[in-house]
């Protein structure tokens, strides 16, 4: 059954085009739920900023990247992408590389 830990690489592969880090080690997902026997996976992600001009392009790599899991774990039928601005995003939520590649002590 798909899982959280598979969710979350799955989504290292979405990239913020204008920083150059994956939205997970910038700490742009806040919450995953698998739900309905692991059919459904339902997210809450965030942006650095809400004018983020990549905002729309972001959420649906990230809903890819997770559906495409459905390849192997076939129960998966649908990825929702809540945006959300709680808490609104800092740096502090990056992990240690992703600050220190940025500069970020």
């Amino acid at each position: 059954m798909i899982t959280e830990e598979l969710v979350r690489a799955a989504l290292t592969n979405v990239v913020d085009p204008e920083i150059g880090l994956d939205i997970v080690n910038l700490g742009l997902i806040y919450r995953v739920d698998i739900l309905e026997d692991g059919r459904l996976v339902d997210i809450d992600m965030t942006l650095t900023t809400p004018a983020c001009p990549a905002a729309p392009q972001m959420i649906e790599q990230a809903r890819r990247a997770v559906l495409s899991l459905a390849d192997v774990y076939k129960g998966l039928e649908e990825v929702k992408i809540n945006l959300v601005w709680t808490p609104f995003w800092n740096p502090s939520l990056m992990s240690e590389d992703a600050r220190e590649e940025l500069g970020f002590y």
